[in-house]
């Protein structure tokens, strides 16, 4: 599949590092060019332009992801991370420092990778009494763990519930 995408001048072009890596590295760049480092202290988060927009098809969306050095080597995480199909404008990352120190990006660095996701559609349908079809919002709306909705028995058992 190709997907399309403009940039800005002086914008650096999307790269897959390897042919078997899953997202196109992107890259920090600023719209003003005498920009050149942004720091993000510990508990921050900062946006990043990219100076790159993509024309994401329907039935699909671009996921922002860590890349893991970022996240393993200095604390930053994506925060924002999904890019609809509708959206049109700049691609920029939302990098929080979840660290104890101040974490300084360059212009040109990679910052996220990023990773065309198919979507399904679909549609919220409220659990309702089994035979009871008409649009109400009566206390008769079941809660979602009172009534079997898997063939799990796993229950309402959270992290980690699964081994216990």
């Amino acid at each position: 599949m190709i997907l399309q995408y403009k940039k800005r001048a002086g914008s650096l072009d999307p790269q897959r590092a390897n042919p078997s890596d899953a997202g196109l590295d992107v890259f920090f760049c600023p719209e003003d060019p005498n920009v050149s480092v942004v720091s993000i202290m510990p508990g921050e988060n900062q946006l990043f332009s990219t100076g790159l927009s993509f024309e994401i098809p329907h039935g699909y969306m671009l996921q922002v992801c860590n890349r893991s050095s970022m996240g393993a080597k200095r604390s930053l995480v994506v925060g924002a991370h999904i890019i609809d199909s509708g959206y049109a404008g700049e691609v920029f990352v939302d990098l929080h420092n979840i660290g104890l120190e101040k974490q300084v990006i360059s212009a040109g660095e990679k910052i996220a990778q990023l990773v065309l996701v198919p979507v399904i559609h679909f549609r919220a349908q409220e659990l309702r009494q089994p035979g009871e079809y008409e649009a109400s919002y009566s206390s008769d709306v079941l809660d979602i763990y009172d009534y079997p909705v898997t063939i799990s028995d796993r229950g309402d058992g959270a992290l980690g519930s699964t081994d216990q």
